[in-house]
C-alpha cells in the first residue's frame, strides 16, 4: 500500500466540502422531495444524492485507489466494508430530518481511515457556517481556531448530547427512553441536535462535555471521532471498552472519568453492525 498524503487528502477533502455546502445552504429553505429508507423517519433527499455523487467523484477523480464508504451508496445496495486499504467514508447531510424542516443542525462528514485508523475529517454545517476539521496527530479546529475538549470530570456539571436515533424498534426506544430518564437528574443538561457528527463536533469544541449513542453508523462517526480525538477527548465504546467504528454503539467526553461514569449507569442495546450482509 502506498504512503497516503494526508495533507493532500486533507486539501482535496476541504476543498470539495465546501463546494458540496453550497448545495446544502441553498436547498435547507426550499420544498424537498423526501423519500424514506428503513423507517419513516429514516430519509432522503435529492440534495443528499447530490452531494455524495459530488464528493464520491471529485475524491475518485484526485484518488483513484481509494475505497468509499456513503450512506446513500449503501443505501442503494452498495458493500459496507472497511479494510485497511484508504477509505473515505461520507455522510453527505447528517441530520437528514433537520434538513428536511430546515433546522440548521445539519452537516457533511466526511472522514478518511486508513488501515482502520482516522487519518483525516471534516465535519461542515454550511448553514451556520461552522467548518470543523482534524488530520491525525495535528490537532482539531474550527474555522482554523484550535479546539480543546473542557476537560470536565464532574457528572453533576455536565452537558450531555445524546440521540433519539431513526430506529422505531422497540427495544431501541426502550433503551433510549431508561437512559434519558436514567441520566437527566445526576447531569448539569441534556441536548439532542439531531446529528451525531455535529454532536461529537461540539464535544470538541468544549460546547458539551459528552455525547453517547446506539444505532449511528461508520459515516456518522468517522470524521467526529478524529475530531474528539484531536482536541484531547475520548472516544470508548458505550460499555467502556474500545471504541469500533463498525459496531454502532459511541461514547465520547471529555474526560476517561466523565466517560466511565456514563458508561456505567447506561442501558446498552447492540444494533446490528454495519457491514453485516443481508
Amino acid at each position: 500500500m502506498a504512503e497516503v498524503d494526508a495533507q493532500k487528502c486533507f486539501d482535496v477533502a476541504l476543498d470539495l466540502v465546501k463546494q458540496a455546502g453550497k448545495v446544502v445552504r441553498e436547498a435547507i429553505k426550499k420544498k424537498k422531495n423526501i423519500e424514506t429508507k428503513s423507517s419513516a423517519v429514516d430519509l432522503v433527499t435529492e440534495s443528499d444524492k447530490a452531494v455524495e455523487k459530488m464528493l464520491i467523484s471529485g475524491l475518485s477523480e484526485a484518488f483513484p485507489d481509494h475505497k468509499f464508504i456513503g450512506e446513500e451508496s449503501v443505501s442503494a445496495g452498495e458493500k459496507c466494508v472497511l479494510t485497511d486499504e484508504p477509505t473515505w467514508i461520507i455522510d453527505p447531510i447528517d441530520g437528514t430530518m433537520n434538513f428536511v424542516h430546515s433546522f440548521p443542525y445539519t452537516c457533511i462528514s466526511v472522514g478518511l481511515w486508513v488501515k482502520k485508523e482516522a487519518l483525516v475529517g471534516v465535519v461542515y454545517n454550511p448553514v451556520l457556517e461552522q467548518m470543523f476539521t482534524a488530520i491525525k496527530g495535528q490537532g482539531a479546529f474550527l474555522n482554523g481556531e484550535k479546539l480543546s475538549v473542557s476537560g470536565e470530570k464532574d457528572l453533576g456539571q455536565a452537558l450531555v448530547f445524546s440521540e433519539m436515533g431513526t430506529s422505531r424498534d422497540q427495544e431501541k426506544v426502550n433503551t433510549v427512553l431508561t437512559n434519558i430518564t436514567n441520566l437527566m437528574p445526576k447531569v448539569h443538561g441534556f441536548r439532542s441536535m439531531g446529528s451525531a457528527a455535529m454532536h461529537m463536533a461540539y464535544v470538541a469544541l468544549s460546547a458539551a462535555d459528552a455525547y453517547f449513542g446506539f444505532g449511528a453508523h461508520c459515516w456518522d462517526t468517522a470524521a467526529g471521532f478524529l475530531l474528539v480525538k484531536e482536541a484531547g477527548g475520548i472516544v470508548i465504546d458505550t460499555e467502556g471498552g474500545p471504541f469500533d467504528i463498525m459496531r454502532r454503539r459511541v461514547l465520547c467526553a471529555s474526560s476517561q472519568e466523565l466517560a466511565e461514569k456514563i458508561s456505567k449507569l447506561l442501558k446498552q442495546y447492540q444494533p446490528e453492525r454495519d457491514g453485516v450482509s443481508k
